[in-house]
């Protein structure tokens, strides 16, 4: 698999399903990007904040636990970290659909959603081919 200056790039997996955010985490590492893993936005909001490398992508799940959920985490970043892109997943299409107009260049995803998807969605995120 092809990987030119991923290793560089750090993206931040927040899913409180565990089976979910593993698979992604473990094929975006088999892509060469540094992967850190959040269960909820709690979770993320440390990351981002105490994160040994940058973030430069979030790949979100729109349902998170606890009290903030995909959405609300996603306006966090854009207001404490406008430098991070968020791609925004999904289960439902239309919860999708809505999802991506909270973020640069409407990115999002529905569930379930190949690997390679996702990493196409980082590469034309973040300008790469």
């Amino acid at each position: 698999m092809e990987a030119p200056n991923q290793q560089s790039q750090t993206i931040l997996v927040v899913d409180g399903d565990v089976i979910t955010r593993s698979v992604i985490s473990d094929y975006l590492r088999h892509c060469g990007y540094r992967v850190i893993e959040a269960h909820d936005a709690r979770e993320a909001q440390q990351a981002l904040n105490h994160a040994e490398f940058a973030v430069d992508t979030i790949l979100c799940d729109v349902d998170l636990p606890g009290n903030m959920n995909g959405f609300q985490l996603s306006k966090w970043v854009r207001e404490n970290k406008p430098e991070v892109k968020v791609v925004l997943s999904a289960a439902v299409e239309r919860t999708a659909s809505a999802a991506g107009d909270l973020c640069e260049e409407g990115p999002h995803l529905a569930k379930p959603y190949e690997p390679a998807t996702v990493v196409d969605h980082i590469r034309r995120l973040k300008g790469g081919s």
